[in-house]
């Protein structure tokens, strides 16, 4: 009889102690630490994405964010943004400065994610869970303050995190550029490369304009979306940089 008695003490127990609930903020901390974001603070990475060759290289705060193509080389940096055609740096409007590095602050950013989901600038707010084949997952809506947001601060991103693992598997998007619209990513596959994870992913846009963005996981489980591009990062290299240098 006692160890019946010691196991419904038990019992009793556990249903009076619930499970701590998480907060946005630390849900995105947890994610970034599987990830090994703390790694790409001090790391150069190069990459090709759709026949273009990328290299960003962060190191103690100093950053530089390049794009390489036919004659073309854009960097985007601390000190703001430069094009040069033939090794020669060229002038160009402020409108167009701005939208060649939006292009190339994009594909980077998305690149590393959820690196930089803790700039000043970000905002979190936790929704409500959501099961996706059958995996429970955070979901962690994000927008930006206008100060410090860049010029697509407007955008509103979500963010599905593994509730057991806390590996960052969707992501999904509103965005105002060229129109506007709509994009879900799934995972796809995923490498790791010097304890960081990269993640490939299937991109996907709602059959229906209607659909609104909170709900595109739905739409994803019940086939509401349509597969328009495949986001893979190919020849990808890391290298951790001594933060002492």
């Amino acid at each position: 009889m006692k160890y019946i008695f010691f196991f419904t003490i038990g019992v009793l127990v556990s249903c009076q102690t619930p499970k701590k609930e998480l907060t946005a903020q630390e849900i995105i901390d947890k994610a970034m630490l599987v990830a090994g974001s703390d790694k790409l603070v001090n790391a150069s990475i190069s990459f090709n994405f759709r026949d273009i060759n990328y290299k960003a290289t962060r190191k103690n705060g100093i950053f530089q964010l390049r794009r390489s193509f036919d004659s073309i080389t854009d960097v985007l940096s601390n000190q703001g943004f430069q094009r040069f055609v033939n090794e020669n740096l060229i002038q160009l409007s402020d409108s167009l400065a701005t939208v060649y590095s939006n292009s190339v602050n994009a594909v980077h950013y998305f690149s590393v994610l959820p690196f930089g989901l803790n700039d000043e600038a970000v905002r979190k707010k936790l929704l409500s869970s959501f099961t996706i084949q059958g995996k429970e997952y955070y979901k962690v809506e994000v927008s930006f303050s206008e100060n410090g947001g860049g010029e697509d601060f407007e955008d509103v991103f979500i963010y599905w995190i593994d509730a057991q693992s806390f590996t960052m598997d969707y992501l999904a998007y509103s965005f105002h550029t060229n129109g506007g619209g709509k994009r879900f990513r799934a995972i796809r596959n995923q490498q790791v490369l010097e304890g960081i994870r990269f993640l490939n992913y299937d991109n996907y846009a709602p059959k229906n304009d209607s659909i609104s963005l909170i709900d595109l996981d739905k739409a994803f489980e019940n086939n509401n979306l349509t597969l328009v591009s495949e986001i893979i990062l190919e020849d990808l290299k890391v290298e951790i940089l001594n933060r002492l240098d």
